[in-house]
């Protein structure tokens, strides 16, 4: 009895419960869905009816049917050609945050560096190298020691007349860097006869570019294999040109309220060494002030600028009745 009993209770609690839930496994038996199989099944069918709204729509950003980049056609019927227009457009239009900041600071810069693009007679496109570069921001640095709105290394740098001491860094200066990127880039198409090559050679270098020109024997950018990071200059400074030229056409809607205005300033010229926290009580603003209209000021040890004896430096001051630029 005892044993019968024992037996009898090992079925129930032991055998009994894995047949019952062998039985409910069988495909041939019908089961009750559970919560997750019916949340399933409800978004499916939500995501499959045709006039639910999607959470968002993304369209490919426009391309017009012709393109010039520094007045030289951009060859568009070509693949690989609007392939890489194409991804730098893609990039650059769902690159949200810094784009509207791009469009918010270019009206304060474009009077400067067009002005200085015209005179020099480098076509107005190049703008977007600025943009490429540094974004407008001359306190841009790269980690290879590129400095400033157009990224001069200092060897270079010099080379163009942009003094580099302990209390100046003019690569940091937005005129002066930006005259002589004009010079750069006018040279360049001298020797090169492109304003597609002279881009390229801006981040690949002149002897980099016309060298690998000549090894593959090919005389336009389009035609030439390059390195990733030059490959992919070009395209992006065209990018930027359409997203900025006509912001409407790729989601951007900014009023002239929302971009940053040009600087008003007067300038005063200084020989000798000056401490630029007196400078500014002398004429009514802060050196909080000066640094914003004066990128290129380096020492803030001591807030001493010293100037070499066969030069002399001109320092803006904040002038609200000025013309704006700089």
């Amino acid at each position: 009895m005892n044993m019968i009993n024992t037996s009898t209770h090992w079925f129930l609690r032991i055998i009994l419960p894995g047949l019952l839930m062998l039985g409910s496994c069988n495909p041939d038996q019908s089961s009750a869905p559970n919560a997750d199989s019916l949340a399933f099944a409800n978004r499916k069918t939500t995501l499959s009816n045709a006039d639910a709204e999607p959470p968002q729509r993304i369209h490919m950003p426009p391309l017009p049917d012709t393109l010039t980049f520094a007045g030289e056609p951009v060859p568009l019927d070509r693949d690989d050609v609007r392939e890489g227009v194409e991804y730098e457009l893609v990039i650059n239009t769902f690159r949200h945050s810094s784009t509207i900041f791009i469009l918010k600071r270019i009206e304060r810069w474009r009077p400067l560096i067009e002005k200085t693009l015209r005179e020099k007679g480098v076509p107005t496109d190049f703008i977007y190298l600025a943009v490429a570069e540094s974004e407008f921001k001359n306190n841009a640095r790269s980690y290879a020691g590129a400095m400033g709105m157009w990224q001069f290394m200092p060897a270079t740098a010099r080379d163009y007349g942009l003094h580099i001491t302990a209390d100046a860094d003019m690569r940091r200066d937005p005129r002066l860097a930006t005259e002589a990127a004009a010079e750069y880039l006018k040279w360049a198409h001298r020797h090169l006869g492109s304003w597609s090559l002279v881009a390229a050679s801006y981040n690949r270098g002149l002897s980099g570019t016309k060298n690998i020109m000549k090894e593959q024997q090919a005389n336009n950018f389009w035609d030439l294999y390059m390195n990733p990071e030059t490959a992919r200059y070009l395209y992006r400074l065209i990018a930027f040109k359409l997203i900025l030229e006509n912001p409407e056409n790729y989601g951007y809607f900014l009023g002239p309220e929302d971009q940053y205005k040009p600087y008003q300033f007067k300038t005063v010229k200084v020989n000798r060494e000056t401490n630029l926290i007196a400078f500014a009580k002398e004429h009514n603003t802060t050196y909080k002030a000066l640094r914003e209209l004066n990128p290129w000021f380096n020492n803030t040890s001591n807030y001493r600028l010293r100037v070499p004896g066969n030069l002399s430096y001109e320092i803006r001051i904040p002038d609200q009745k000025d013309i704006p630029g700089l």
